[in-house]
């Protein structure tokens, strides 16, 4: 048995975590109690991906200012939140800004993949996802003056240097984890196709965004030496991942996901471009619930909101659909799946939903749908309607006001909502992550501005990209 399941980790758990699983006392340990070991202060846990295939302040006043709106959340821990709509995205795209601006190392500018939800956390693992994420909210936290603006670029310019300088890659692909204080590859973790993908776009969003020249050298060079054909591997969907140990991870981008940032990417490359014809590389099934016909991959609700971080799908439409729209449908065809679940956890209601990959009780968790996938248990995953505010404004806001007025006292902190949390049981998590501030951050700034969108679209890259693809607008 042990053999077997040795033979099929990659099958199982695909690029993000086979890697984690090489050693066959991790292996007896699962098997034993359910989790993999603790390893160097940090629970390695199955990431998302995984379990699919598996199942104008200064710096010293943004703290002040933060923990502020922290504390007035746990004085008010039964009612209705009291501010308006506008105070509470401020809230919290404040608490994400201090999780991206300190659980960083200062001199690599890398960002730790999860902390504690109100910091003091010792953890040095760092997710090359959620450092893009941070790129495109200093950039916001810069525009909303949560920093100054000469702190904010030097921690830019820092971690660009890094990146470009010192980051172990190959072929212009990064490590899935890293140290965040020497850069090096965290384990036998896999170079990862889209969380490279998703580095690239916070790389892309500062190079237009500030104008400092060492930041737009140093951004157009990390992005020109990705070597898009390579991660093909001679196929016509891209590779999930390689390793140096061996090669490239069976596992490809063909299923409509999160993935479509790297198509985008590979295909307005002024350097390294794959063909056009790649965009047809990945199906795009449709499925129909209550009435909602959409295109999805069946899996959780983030993968309908990480490509639209940067892209802008508004109003834009190619061969197959307005990808925008079905965002929305898919957004709100998830909402109706999680009423569904109401006389089983009593607390789904219009005030109270949202389920995505998470952590929870007992792990880290892909779950969601429809269809159901994954062990729900009635958790509530706030960055589910965070990340979807864009899409459904109204109804997704309900829900946060709900959650930072009712829950407030152990569902909020520092660093803005836990990651997840149980009304029904009671279980609060301990930990936030970065990719979920870090899309909440974005998307809630698409909704009010359209930021991270306007200047990610500056680039010529990304017009190339869509273009190239057959977007036109609708």
């Amino acid at each position: 048995m042990l053999m077997r399941l040795c033979g099929n980790l990659e099958e199982a758990f695909g690029p993000e975590r086979a890697s984690i699983w090489d050693n066959s006392v991790d292996i007896i340990r699962f098997l034993a109690d359910g989790r993999i070991a603790m390893t160097e202060n940090t629970r390695s846990k199955p990431t998302r991906r995984d379990l699919l295939r598996w199942s104008g302040l200064g710096l010293a006043i943004a703290p002040f200012a933060s923990s502020v709106s922290w504390a007035r959340g746990l004085n008010s821990s039964s009612g209705a939140y009291e501010g308006t709509d506008e105070e509470l995205l401020d809230e919290i795209q404040r608490g994400a800004f201090q999780y991206f601006w300190n659980e960083t190392d200062p001199r690599t500018g890398q960002i730790k993949d999860r902390a504690f939800l109100n910091g003091n956390d010792v953890r040095t693992m760092s997710s090359i996802a959620a450092t893009g994420f941070g790129l495109t909210s200093l950039c916001i936290g810069d525009t909303r003056g949560y920093a100054r603006t000469a702190d904010i670029t030097n921690r830019v310019r820092t971690t660009l240097r890094f990146v470009h300088n010192e980051l172990q890659s190959e072929h212009g692909f990064y490590y899935h984890f890293v140290d965040m204080s020497t850069g090096q590859r965290w384990r036998k973790v896999e170079l990862s196709s889209v969380d490279t993908s998703l580095l690239l776009c916070g790389v892309l969003t500062a190079r237009q965004y500030f104008e400092d020249e060492e930041i737009k050298d140093l951004a157009t060079k990390i992005y020109n030496r990705v070597d898009w054909p390579w991660m093909l591997n001679k196929g016509f969907a891209f590779s999930m991942g390689w390793r140096p140990e061996s090669g490239f991870i069976k596992s490809r981008w063909d299923k409509y996901g999160e993935m479509m940032m790297i198509y985008l990417l590979g295909i307005g490359s002024p350097t390294n471009p794959v063909s056009p014809e790649t965009w047809k590389a990945f199906s795009r099934p449709k499925v129909t619930y209550d009435g909602i016909t959409y295109i999805t991959g069946r899996d959780p609700l983030f993968t309908h909101q990480f490509s639209h971080a940067w892209f802008d799908f508004r109003n834009k439409e190619d061969a197959y659909t307005n990808y925008f729209e079905n965002s929305i449908l898919a957004t709100k065809a998830h909402k109706q799946f999680c009423l569904s679940l109401k006389s089983k956890f009593g607390n789904c209601c219009d005030d109270l939903w949202g389920i995505t990959a998470s952590d929870s009780e007992k792990g880290y968790t892909a779950w969601g749908g429809p269809p159901k996938m994954g062990h729900i248990d009635g958790s509530v995953v706030p960055c589910a309607t965070g990340g979807s505010v864009a899409f459904l404004y109204e109804d997704c806001m309900q829900v946060l006001r709900t959650i930072r007025g009712k829950y407030s006292q152990k569902a909020w902190g520092k660093y803005g909502f836990v990651d997840a949390f149980n009304p029904t049981t009671g279980w609060y998590d301990s930990d936030v992550l970065g990719i979920d501030l870090g899309i909440t951050m974005v998307m809630i700034e698409n909704y009010r501005t359209a930021f991270a969108w306007n200047t990610f679209m500056l680039n010529p890259e990304a017009q190339t990209g869509m273009l190239k693809a057959g977007f036109q607008y609708a």
